[in-house]
């Protein structure tokens, strides 16, 4: 199985209630950074890593990005869509309903989440591994926001966002894989944070873990929006 053949998940369904009021009236995917929608950047980001398989898991005001991307073929990749439904699903929710256009293997990326790094070293790692998910982690120390992620020895020890130990000086940096076999043991069309998974993962000794060097970016608060869009209209930041 070859990295490069592997889809990409893009979580994109939420309220993105922390961006608010931009996000009022438009999802997350289409707020405006550095003079374009955020998923214009994304797109770009993806194909430059040869990633041009994208499933986009939408829910609130999805319908926006459908009428202006469609469905790639303007920028070079196939997006297809899995929508929520009535309600929203969560992130692991999302993925399960996701499945059946995902395959055995894929990518999860976060919709808010702007990563220049070296994917398929990451699918490399995965697919050899003999896991059935992976979690890129960056050394926080609370740096960026809360460390949620003991990692040691290679290992991801422990992961868990609402009770924090003192041995947790990594965090969860925005990148995963998984095999559909990961989530066989979940619910379909019911609401499932994708930390449940990852955290029966880990007590499964199933999840591996690939520590990244270089920082994450993300426009997921107002903050992070505002110090990407600087980036990126300097050119500090671009695809490896």
């Amino acid at each position: 199985m070859a990295s490069a053949n592997l889809p990409v998940a893009l979580l994109a369904g939420g309220m993105a209630t922390r961006l608010r009021p931009i996000t009022e009236k438009i999802p997350k995917l289409l707020v405006e950074v550095a003079g374009e929608p955020f998923f214009s950047h994304q797109l770009r980001l993806l194909k430059s890593a040869g990633l041009t398989k994208i499933v986009l898991c939408v829910g609130y005001l999805g319908d926006q990005i459908v009428d202006l991307y469609g469905d790639g073929s303007k920028w070079g990749v196939h997006i297809d869509y899995s929508f929520d439904g009535p309600k929203l699903l969560g992130t692991g929710g999302a993925l399960i309903q996701a499945l059946p256009k995902l395959g055995d293997a894929f990518y999860v990326l976060y919709g808010d989440s702007y990563l220049p790094i070296d994917y398929h070293a990451v699918a490399q790692h995965f697919l050899t591994s003999g896991r059935e998910g992976l979690m890129t982690v960056y050394e926080n120390h609370g740096r960026y926001d809360t460390s949620n992620v003991e990692f040691a020895g290679g290992e991801i020890v422990r992961y868990d966002k609402k009770n924090k130990t003192p041995a947790m000086h990594h965090i969860d940096y925005g990148l995963g894989l998984f095999l559909a076999s990961a989530f066989a043991k979940f619910p379909r069309d019911a609401v499932v944070d994708l930390a449940a998974i990852q955290m029966d993962l880990v007590a499964r000794r199933q999840l591996t873990g690939y520590e990244m060097k270089q920082r994450f970016y993300e426009i997921g608060s107002h903050e992070g929006l505002n110090e990407l869009d600087a980036l990126l209209r300097t050119g500090q930041v671009r695809p490896n």
